[in-house]
């Protein structure tokens, strides 16, 4: 056998191998989430532990949220009336801001906040966990681990998501109303009653069952990477890094097509 033939072999093995690690591990990850779900319906139903998540998840990232939201908004008001001026219609800068925060950007964002702060955090002290011997420890106590780990996690991902959505949304629409109204000089009673006039349910709605699902999407891919670890400090700095970015990526990406679902089913 020639060497461009041992090179073509080498390259089809590598890209074999690749392919089936990719597909072992996403054949995992759906186990590993239906593991969890069964978990929700086993007793005993620990909410001491889920009280303590929904604090160290919703309570505390509510700082960084409401700090992006506000910035967001005010952000969002300055562009809005910049570009609606060439048109005459900075009358319609409120339901600018209002329609981008609660359709899009307040779902999105909120979700990257929290997946950068809460997600590592929830990711690296899994891992840690797990490197230590720590989840084996609590099955030599006959404590599942999908129970008593991951089940509060995914439950308060799924509850913190949306509220922290909604302060999100509602101190972000605060911010483009003082920025609006108080900076570019726009009408206070135009401000909102366009606001109110172009924001329905629907748009309440799609914004909510995003953050459901953005919610869902960090609990099951922080706790699935801390739980499949590797071993030692470079295996705890993978396995998070891997869980900010695959996380990330995954809320951009199914950001998309609820966007293109949302608009056809509810519009």
């Amino acid at each position: 056998m020639s060497v461009s033939q041992m090179s073509v072999v080498r390259s089809t093995e590598q890209l074999g191998k690749a392919v089936l690690d990719h597909t072992e591990s996403w054949g995992r990850s759906w186990l590993f989430l239906f593991r969890t779900i069964l978990a929700f319906f086993v007793p005993p139903f620990r909410l001491r532990l889920l009280l303590i998540q929904l604090y160290q998840i919703g309570v505390n990232s509510t700082v960084v949220v409401a700090l992006i939201g506000l910035f967001t908004g005010a952000v969002l008001a300055v562009q809005a009336e910049y570009t609606l001026s060439k048109f005459g219609a900075t009358a319609f800068t409120g339901s600018a801001v209002a329609l981008s925060l609660i359709r899009e950007l307040g779902p999105v964002l909120t979700a990257l906040m929290v997946i950068g702060r809460a997600g590592s955090a929830i990711t690296a002290e899994i891992g840690i966990m797990r490197i230590t011997e720590q989840i084996d420890a609590l099955r030599s106590m006959a404590v599942d681990p999908m129970k008593y780990l991951m089940v509060p996690r995914f439950i308060a991902g799924l509850i913190a998501m949306p509220l922290l959505t909604a302060i999100f949304i509602c101190i972000g629409i605060g911010g483009g109303y003082v920025v609006g109204v108080g900076l570019l000089d726009l009408s206070s009673g135009t401000f909102l009653s366009q606001m109110t006039h172009a924001v329905g349910l629907v748009d309440v709605y799609s914004g909510i069952i995003k953050s459901i699902v953005f919610g869902f999407i960090f609990g099951w891919v922080s706790c699935y990477k801390g739980y499949t670890c590797g071993f030692g400090a470079v295996g705890v700095n993978k396995a998070t890094t891997q869980s900010v970015v695959t996380s990330s990526v995954a809320v951009l990406v199914v950001d998309y097509f609820l966007t293109s679902i949302l608009t056809r089913v509810l519009m």
